[in-house]
């Protein structure tokens, strides 16, 4: 029963999303967050992020705190500067602006990846973790969860202890340059949710992968809330 009643609220979703279409269509990314907002995004937000996996997955995070209005334009221009800075310094990295955040995935392709079986930090996953850390620097009022996800090679129960491994050592090393513990979340699930086909190479290359969801903190939504009502002052 469950299991039914989370495909209707995904269902009805998606039904929601496919609704503010044309209100999202011609947004730059500062606009969108001002839309979803506008549109119910909040609502649709909590919905996904009730029914995507335990309901921490990094789309069910950013998406479930959505603010919305003139404070999720002010949140969603700061992060739009915060993503083109991310693809700047991590050409390799996945980085897309959802709502009022980012998701950047790293993969065995893109700047953090591990050996098979290991979940030890490599050089070359330092250099990039090293960049991150200066961007999450220059960019303090973000808070940040961090996902591991493995393929379905090997056992579940193995799979699960891997991905929550390498996604402690990414946080750990994160939090060792100098980055506040408080701002992270770490989450693991591994290989029960693959964004790829595991019946190929390439797919379950892809599925061995760390994500993060950047999200604005509780200080930055405030900020944004009252330089909001300020605009709406001077306007009236």
């Amino acid at each position: 029963m469950k299991t039914i009643f989370n495909k209707m609220f995904v269902v009805l979703a998606a039904s929601a999303m496919l609704m503010s279409c044309d209100a999202v269509q011609n947004a730059n990314n500062k606009q969108k967050g001002a839309v979803i907002g506008a549109t119910g995004g909040a609502v649709v937000g909590g919905v996904i992020g009730n029914n995507t996996g335990d309901g921490n997955s990094a789309l069910g995070a950013i998406i479930g705190g959505v603010v919305g209005g003139t404070a999720g334009a002010i949140i969603g221009d700061r992060m739009d500067k915060q993503a083109k800075k991310i693809e700047e310094e991590i050409p390799g990295a996945e980085v897309e602006r959802v709502g009022e955040g980012i998701n950047v995935t790293f993969d065995e392709n893109s700047g953090v990846y591990f050996a098979t079986d290991k979940y030890n930090i490599n050089a070359d996953s330092q250099a990039t973790l090293n960049k991150l850390i200066d961007i999450f620097k220059e960019y303090p009022q973000t808070n940040v969860l961090v996902e591991g996800h493995t393929d379905n090679t090997g056992s579940e129960s193995y799979n699960l202890t891997l991905s929550k491994n390498r996604a402690q050592a990414v946080t750990s090393y994160l939090v060792d340059g100098g980055i506040s513990s408080g701002r992270f979340t770490t989450k693991w699930y591994g290989e029960s949710q693959p964004k790829y086909d595991n019946s190929t190479v390439e797919g379950r290359a892809k599925n061995r992968r760390v994500e993060l969801a950047i999200v604005a903190n509780d200080e930055l939504k405030e900020q944004a809330k009252q330089q909001a009502e300020q605009q709406d002052s001077d306007q009236n």
